[in-house]
């Protein structure tokens, strides 16, 4: 059907599969902008929690045949198909229905809105983003696809107009990711637009690379010309820049740590210092408590567009001195004793082979640990079928890897036969990093229970469930020194 390209201002609306972050976020922000908001979804959570607080009736459990009387639009997760019985019911009553993608680029419309894309980064570069727009008064509304105490959670409605400084008065800010999943980013209205970074990943739905960098090109294109505030910031190295900026309209300016970036970053990865020069003068500097030159790269993104939306250099460097990260982003779980043997736990997202290998060694240079033990849980099988010799590079910095079975999830049941968690241990090992496969969340917490040495950093990663095996681990004892949830 014919998507709309109205507002969603004063609608009723009902979203189906409320509980994700993006969804959730958005529904709350909308019902705080004066929509009336329903939802639905197949599993009870905290998020939901959070939507009932915020008086959003969110009915929990099988689809529903029928739809709140008073709905004219239902707004759908990328998850959900054209033939969910709700949708089917929006069909059968004349209303339209949107996807999740959709109804954010109708949000943007109107704002100074801030898209932050790239194959890796996404959500930590939006959350610093957010974060220092808040510190600096631009009191920016904010949608990320991860939870983060210092934004309140993944969301938050701010101001309708930039409070203060040279933009003051012009619309207001929306910081929020863009997926090039599916294309959705290709719904987006950006203003300012981020490209991180660009590289193989969703091969179950583009063909090749060559077709990622088009539809990241495509995405690029969205942004209004230079005369019209369009601005693009997008790596040196590792965004395949010159492909995509070819014809733009809107400003472009380059970051990295190549001293020919317009933006040059300067690391220093022992005392986890950061600073950025501009066409080779100094701007600013601070610590990062995230470690890693990603992170460092995210941070001086993050910087460089605030300053962008009018924030001040200084107060830029001070706001990013204080953030603390967000959850599954090298996030430090808490330590035990097991007899005298002290533990390190941490916990992360990666689930892509550069992202694996950046954080590992970030990992080991920040905390130096006797022994690295990853237990990494592969996400997708057609993900790690298309990426394993990737991924068997990607685990040098670990002294061990434990692979349990593959997150199954979007694949078909074909998928699932062409590869195994043992292929990739194979392929590991191979390479000589010490790698096992161990099915099971159970069986893999008694191993570490078994095994664990003085001096152990554990750290569980993937896009799946796996951080239940760190937060299993460190309850079996009484003396867990739990971590306060942020980066250590």
């Amino acid at each position: 059907m014919e998507r709309s390209r109205r507002s969603l201002q004063g609608r009723n609306l009902h979203f189906v599969g409320i509980g994700g972050c993006g969804m959730s976020g958005l529904a709350m922000m909308l019902r705080q902008r004066g929509c009336a908001v329903t939802g639905s979804d197949q599993s009870d959570s905290e998020m939901i929690t959070r939507l009932d607080e915020c008086g959003i009736d969110v009915r929990v459990g099988p689809a529903m045949q029928s739809l709140p009387e008073a709905t004219d639009i239902v707004i759908a997760s990328a998850a959900i198909k054209p033939d969910h019985p709700e949708i089917l019911a929006a069909q059968s009553k004349g209303i339209e229905w949107i996807t999740y993608a959709e109804a954010l680029g109708l949000t943007q419309e109107g704002m100074t809105a801030v898209s932050i894309a790239g194959t890796h980064g996404k959500s930590t570069t939006t959350a610093m983003t957010s974060w220092v727009g808040m510190r600096c008064g631009l009191d920016p509304s904010v949608i990320v696809g991860a939870t983060c105490d210092q934004l309140g959670g993944g969301t938050r409605t701010g101001s309708p107009r930039i409070p203060v400084g040279p933009r003051a008065n012009e619309p207001g800010v929306l910081v929020c990711e863009a997926c090039e999943f599916n294309r959705s980013f290709h719904q987006h209205r950006p203003t300012i637009g981020l490209i991180n970074n660009i590289e193989e990943d969703h091969l179950d739905y583009y063909s090749s690379l060559e077709e990622i960098i088009e539809s990241f090109s495509d995405f690029a294109k969205l942004l209004p010309s230079q005369r019209e505030g369009g601005k693009l910031l997008i790596a040196e190295d590792g965004a395949h820049r010159r492909q995509i900026v070819a014809g733009l309209n809107c400003e472009v300016a380059t970051f990295g740590f190549s001293p020919e970036a317009d933006f040059q970053v300067v690391f220093d990865s022992h005392a986890c210092r950061v600073g950025v020069l501009w066409h080779g003068h100094w701007i600013a500097a601070w610590n990062n408590r995230m470690p890693g030159g990603h992170n460092a790269l995210n941070a001086a993104a993050a910087g460089i567009i605030n300053n962008w939306l009018g924030a001040d250099w200084d107060d830029i460097a001070v706001a990013l001195s204080e953030f603390k990260g967000l959850d599954r982003r090298s996030q430090f779980l808490g330590s035990r004793m097991i007899s005298s043997v002290r533990v390190q736990v941490f916990d992360d997202y990666a689930h892509h082979p550069t992202e694996c290998e950046k954080t590992l060694r970030a990992l080991r240079a920040a905390h130096n640990p006797k022994r690295l033990i990853c237990i990494f849980q592969p996400h997708q099988h057609s993900r790690t079928r298309f990426l394993l010799e990737q991924f068997a590079t990607s685990f040098s910095s670990a002294d061990e890897v434990i692979v349990p079975h593959i997150y199954f999830v979007r694949d078909s049941e074909a998928e699932k036969t062409r590869v195994s968690a043992q292929d990739l241990v194979d392929r590991l090992i191979e390479r000589n990093t010490p790698a096992r496969h161990i099915g099971s969340f159970e069986a893999i917490t008694a191993h570490l229970e078994s095994h664990a040495q003085d001096g152990d950093l554990i750290v569980t990663m993937g896009a799946g469930p796996v951080h239940r095996i760190a937060e299993d681990f460190l309850s079996r004892s009484g003396k867990a020194d739990h971590g306060s949830g942020q980066v250590a």
